[in-house]
């Protein structure tokens, strides 16, 4: 009796074309990411700042701090400026009036950005010992905490810590409010992704494109699971 012949089953292959198409997608969703957490940033910013009563011009210390933020705020992102100047020295600049603000009255919004100089400047262990210290003087900051373990995870990974990222996007996945766990999900997916840690970074994309559909980085999270699946 013949033997039954077995039909081949063709290998899915990746075109130059598919390739292409994902990675353009990959770029766009970057792109998105950043816009994303500069408008989120700006948001929470600007939401204190109204908040604490910028608007109402007094002289009491919080207010005469919160104008200190305004201006420091405006050269951080070279906003109004009538001549521009260099990111060093404007970094520079913003950091000396985020300083004076908080030496004014004390605010997560000074300490934030007066990190977030340092890390512009390239001081990364300044930039982190301040977020530290917002960490530990306002932990109840809703706004202000889960920002800074972000900006702690991009230190960790400039300083070459890529395990001490991860650990900065566990406490964001599990912060109170759970407003950034989409971008602690992308963000874990892509470190262990780099690390060849291909199945775990599986489930966070798996898990964000899942629970997160809404997301901006959802389409990034599918086109990385498909991409190992081709």
């Amino acid at each position: 009796m013949p033997k039954p012949i077995k039909k081949k089953i063709a290998k899915k292959t990746t075109t130059g074309t598919e390739a292409g198409e994902t990675l353009s997608r990959l770029k766009k969703t970057a792109e998105e990411r950043k816009r994303f957490l500069m408008v989120t940033i700006a948001a929470v910013v600007l939401s204190a700042l109204a908040t604490g009563g910028f608007f109402l011009y007094g002289n009491t210390q919080k207010n005469k701090a919160q104008k200190l933020e305004y201006e420091a705020y405006k050269i951080y992102y070279g906003l109004y400026q009538k001549q521009p100047v260099s990111g060093e020295e404007r970094y520079k600049k913003a950091g000396e009036i985020f300083k004076k603000a908080y030496d004014t009255k004390k605010s997560p919004v000074s300490l934030y950005y007066i990190a977030n100089c340092y890390y512009e400047l390239g001081k990364y262990e300044e930039s982190l010992n301040t977020l530290k210290e917002l960490n530990r003087k306002f932990p109840d900051d809703e706004k202000f905490v889960p920002l800074s373990y972000y900006k702690m995870a991009m230190i960790s990974l400039k300083t070459g810590s890529a395990e001490e990222a991860l650990n900065s996007f566990a406490v964001l996945y599990n912060y109170k409010t759970g407003t950034y766990k989409d971008l602690s999900l992308i963000e874990s997916g892509r470190i262990l992704e780099a690390q060849g840690k291909a199945d775990e970074a599986k489930k966070k994309y798996e898990e964000l494109v899942k629970d997160f559909p809404q997301s901006p980085f959802a389409e990034e999270a599918k086109a990385r699971v498909e991409r190992k699946k081709g």
